[in-house]
């Protein structure tokens, strides 16, 4: 069996230290992901938030931070309500790249994660982080 795993990059017209600032900092989180109450630290849990109509927050996505080689390398732990606490694992490197940053993501350990509902969970999250990621690059150019 193939191991599932996405990989995106894309392009940023902002340097790396922007980018990871966006990629690590609770208030910038919140203008492209989600928000978050505390910024990323290695070696600590993390939980992005969903604000409720009425007004009540739950979690949206949450792990632990593994590792910050700032502004080169991030790697957290990740899980959703749907994978039912099972952990899967995001790594973003940031690459100078023709006065610009080169953003690469790889998201591994959904297929493990997620048993039998694998294919949809990961075509969700797929479309998830093309979302996110266009999302990210408006962010940095504001």
């Amino acid at each position: 069996m193939t191991e599932a795993t996405i990989t995106k990059s894309a392009f940023f017209a902002a340097s790396r230290e922007t980018v990871w600032a966006f990629l690590t900092e609770k208030d910038k989180l919140g203008q492209w992901f989600h928000p978050a109450k505390e910024n990323m630290q290695e070696g600590k849990d993390y939980a992005l938030i969903h604000t409720n109509e009425d007004g009540t927050e739950t979690p949206q996505c949450w792990g632990q931070v593994l590792e910050m080689d700032q502004p080169n390398r991030l790697v957290y732990t990740f899980t959703i309500k749907p994978l039912g606490g099972a952990m899967t694992t995001v790594t973003w490197t940031l690459d100078a790249c023709a006065g610009g940053t080169k953003l690469s993501l790889k998201h591994e350990g959904i297929e493990a994660a997620a048993g039998e509902a694998a294919l949809n969970l990961l075509m969700a999250l797929d479309g998830g982080w093309d979302k996110h990621i266009a999302g990210l690059r408006a962010a940095t150019a504001a």
